[in-house]
């Protein structure tokens, strides 16, 4: 079974959220879910960015880096959307990573080092017309190239957290097949 850090999306650490990683426990893995917004949740994404950008990126950041202070090194970071800046950063910079789980977004392998580490697979999930995720689509597409062992699935829809059920966005046929998707990731690591 594996060790998960698993960080939320820009809306905060919501019920879906929790869910989620509930799911995960449940198939006999070891989820820690930090709360970067201290309790806070928000009921838009534009509410949520504004709280970010308010408390500042660098500083949630930080805090995501600090959940990681005292568990083992050798964890799946995983996050939704804005918790993928912290899961991907530290999948790639702190040694001992079994693997990273990046959903709704990826950043560009540069952004934190000059490649993915050897031997860490990488699974990437988004929608292929969100917005938000189209974006990223490159970086994901670079990411899967270079990486040894790494898996990116786009989903049909526009819906940008899908995966967490307490959002309007929830697609839950969308989410089984991610979830499926995690589950094998993660019996394989």
């Amino acid at each position: 079974m594996a060790e998960v850090l698993l960080f939320h999306h820009v809306q905060g650490l919501t019920d879906g959220v929790r869910a989620f990683a509930d799911d995960l426990r449940e198939a006999g893995h070891t989820v820690h879910t930090p709360d970067l917004f201290e309790g806070r949740t928000f009921a838009s994404l534009e509410e949520g960015m504004g709280f970010a950008r308010e408390a500042g990126f660098g500083t949630l950041r930080e805090r995501g880096a600090a959940a990681a202070e005292g568990l083992r090194p050798d964890l799946v970071y995983a996050g939704f959307s804005f918790g993928v800046t912290v899961a991907q950063k530290l999948a790639q910079t702190r040694p001992g990573a079994r693997g990273a789980i990046l959903m709704h977004s990826c950043i560009p392998v540069t952004e934190f080092g000059d490649s993915w580490p050897d031997g860490v697979p990488v699974q990437i999930h988004g929608k292929e017309g969100d917005e938000f995720f189209d974006e990223d689509l490159p970086a994901a597409r670079e990411l899967v190239k270079s990486a040894s062992a790494a898996e990116l699935f786009v989903y049909r829809g526009d819906q940008h957290l899908f995966t967490d059920a307490s959002l309007d966005a929830f697609d839950a046929e969308a989410s089984a097949l991610l979830r499926e998707r995690v589950h094998t990731f993660l019996s394989s690591v």
